[in-house]
């Protein structure tokens, strides 16, 4: 399980560390045991994130069964993607 407010607080520390590998790799460590992955948002078409910033977005991942898969649900989510926005 992910709380609303561990989500906020990883979005602004996002927002004040910047969007890159560097920043997904402190998360990790700081986060434990969340699984954190790092694309770009358009990698994700069709979907809806928790988060929409500027210059990213967040999904929950649903990681329960063997395939992992983007969910609403903080009552399941076992990770995030933290998913770069490339301005056009």
């Amino acid at each position: 399980m992910i709380t609303t407010e561990q989500v906020n607080a990883i979005a602004a520390k996002i927002e004040t560390m910047g969007v890159d590998e560097a920043t997904v790799s402190v998360l990790r460590q700081q986060y434990q045991p969340i699984h954190f992955t790092y694309c770009m948002d358009d990698d994700l078409p069709n979907n809806t994130p928790i988060i929409e910033h500027k210059d990213f977005n967040l999904y929950l991942i649903d990681g329960r069964e063997h395939c992992l898969c983007l969910t609403n649900d903080y009552e399941v989510a076992t990770g995030i993607v933290v998913a770069e926005i490339i301005p056009d």
